[in-house]
């Protein structure tokens, strides 16, 4: 209970000073949305601090406990408060030629490209390291345009709850997924993204019953709600499908 409720309290740069007061000069920390979307991009999101960076603005949390009138509010609070911020995506294509975790390595690349800085470090939620290159076996046929060189990653599970520069990231990343999800649902009405962003809502699952997937959905997923039937043109708008089953 004690850890649950520590977890659930405000996050704090505690795990960061500690990071920077080891030699780190600029430290940058990491949170990724989108992974277990059925469709949109995978997004990476970073901001960069130093040991001079004050207390982050009040109100970040890790993404997923906000609403989003809070992460809209915040996020322009986050850009001013880090030394760097950038966010990175990768495509519903990308994911399907090279995979969700590779996908992510391109998301995470691209956004470290997008730093006006070069961190010295990255602080990743989670187990995993995404972000640095494999093995060179696992290299033939890794998407192009990752970066040549990678910063040393740490990885913190629970970091988004934990770490308030982190929490701070996954607000930018969830923020700028989000919008471009409201952008996709122009152009793709019927799957309801400007309310479920690509997660499999009951309303989304019906939709793909319905309409069949679109040119935005992780086509080599398993996807709810997708039977056997006839091969869906992708590149056919999809009002003009509405009455396929």
């Amino acid at each position: 209970m004690t850890g649950k409720k520590r977890l659930s309290g405000r996050p704090s740069l505690r795990m960061e000073r500690s990071l920077l007061r080891g030699g780190v000069t600029h430290l940058a920390c990491a949170d990724e949305v989108g992974r277990g979307a059925l469709s949109g991009p995978a997004t990476v999101g970073m901001v960069v601090i130093t040991a001079e960076t004050k207390t982050a603005p009040q109100g970040v949390r890790d993404s997923k406990l906000l609403t989003p009138e809070a992460r809209t509010r915040l996020a322009p609070k986050v850009r001013r408060w880090a030394v760097s911020h950038s966010v990175g995506h990768a495509t519903p294509d990308e994911i399907d030629e090279f995979g969700i975790i590779a996908a992510l390595r391109l998301a995470g690349h691209r956004a470290l490209a997008g730093l006006t800085v070069v961190p010295d470090l990255v602080l990743l939620d989670g187990n995993h390291d995404y972000l640095s290159h494999p093995g060179q076996a696992a290299l033939f046929g890794a998407p192009a345009g990752l970066s040549a060189v990678v910063p040393p990653v740490v990885t913190a599970v629970k970091a988004d709850m934990r770490c308030a520069a982190v929490a701070a990231a996954s607000i930018l990343a969830k923020t700028s997924r989000d919008a471009l999800m409201v952008e996709l649902a122009e152009s793709h009405p019927g799957y309801g993204w400007h309310e479920n962003k690509g997660y499999a809502s009951p309303e989304h699952i019906e939709a793909l019953r319905v309409l069949g997937p679109s040119a935005a959905h992780r086509r080599s997923w398993s996807l709810p709600g997708i039977g056997p039937g006839p091969a869906y043109d992708f590149a056919t708008p999809t009002t003009t499908r509405s009455g396929e089953s």
